[in-house]
C-alpha cells in the first residue's frame, strides 16, 4: 500500500474535527507563504521581479571553492 493509501486510511479513522485539523497542516506545508513574515513575502516578491528581469547569478558561475 502506497504512502498516500496509508495516510487516506489512517484519516478515514479519524473524528471529523481532527481530520479538519491534518487538513489545516497538509494545507500549510502546500502553501509555505503561510509561515511567511510581512517581510520575508515583500523579499520573496522582489526576488522574483528580480529573476524575472534577469538579475541573478546562474549556480555553474559561481565559484564554490
Amino acid at each position: 500500500m502506497s504512502v498516500a493509501n496509508q495516510i487516506t486510511s489512517t484519516i478515514k479513522q479519524l473524528p471529523q474535527q481532527k481530520q479538519l485539523l491534518i487538513l489545516e497542516l497538509i494545507q500549510s506545508m502546500i502553501h509555505p507563504d503561510d509561515f511567511l513574515s510581512e517581510e520575508d513575502i515583500r523579499d520573496v516578491k522582489q526576488a522574483r521581479k528580480e529573476i524575472s528581469r534577469g538579475e541573478f547569478v546562474r549556480h555553474e558561475d559561481i565559484n564554490w571553492e
